[in-house]
């Protein structure tokens, strides 16, 4: 079984059975108070249970190694896509490339997004900071643990993939202008959909 105060807990792990092994029904219910136990005992049946238990606390050190670990895996997966596809003329063709990042993310939030946050990116921590989502005291070891993952996976895939390099380097084709536009709206679309999503319950 699960420990006490841990995500997967028992909800009634404290309860004891009767002599024949099951529960009491009535002292079940006094002891749950979420419902009437007259009206319940009445029906002769337990109705329908729906309890939450807060979360256990986590430390920012634990917070900070997810966010390493995370940034590690999407910046590593996503260039050595993109190096991978120069390798080999383009055979992991645009929908492999975007599937590929895509996946890193969905698997970095699933296994680090109850730790941590998965932030994933300075510009998402520096967002949910000027909205009141996350503390300002904790901005600058977010960033420095991001910043810390991408140069170690840059460092990663330069040992590996070297001196095939080019695949995983962006470089614009137009004018400053241009570029400078386009990083503009492709970054609001991004911290739109990420702080809408992220910060409303409703979501």
């Amino acid at each position: 079984p699960a420990t006490p105060g841990t995500p997967g807990a028992p909800l009634f792990g404290g309860f004891k059975g009767d002599h024949r092994g099951g529960f009491n029904k009535k002292s079940l219910l006094k002891s749950c108070k979420c419902f009437s136990v007259e009206d319940s005992m009445e029906e002769g049946r337990l109705p329908p249970v729906s309890c939450s238990l807060p979360p256990p606390p986590v430390s920012l050190t634990r917070k900070v190694g997810a966010e390493f670990i995370g940034t590690f895996i999407l910046i590593f997966a996503g260039t050595a896509t993109a190096i991978v596809n120069q390798k080999t003329q383009g055979s992991e063709t645009l929908i492999g490339l975007a599937a590929s990042t895509g996946l890193a993310v969905m698997i970095v939030i699933l296994s680090t997004g109850h730790i941590s946050g998965a932030h994933l990116n300075p510009a998402v921590t520096i967002a949910f900071a000027a909205l009141k989502h996350f503390p300002r005291k904790h901005v600058p070891v977010y960033i420095g643990a991001q910043v810390m993952a991408s140069l170690c996976a840059a460092f990663g895939l330069k040992g590996v993939f070297h001196p095939m390099m080019g695949g995983g380097v962006t470089v614009p084709s137009g004018g400053f202008g241009q570029a400078f536009a386009l990083e503009f709206m492709i970054s609001f679309n991004l911290m739109f959909v990420v702080t809408a999503v992220a910060t409303d319950t409703r979501a």
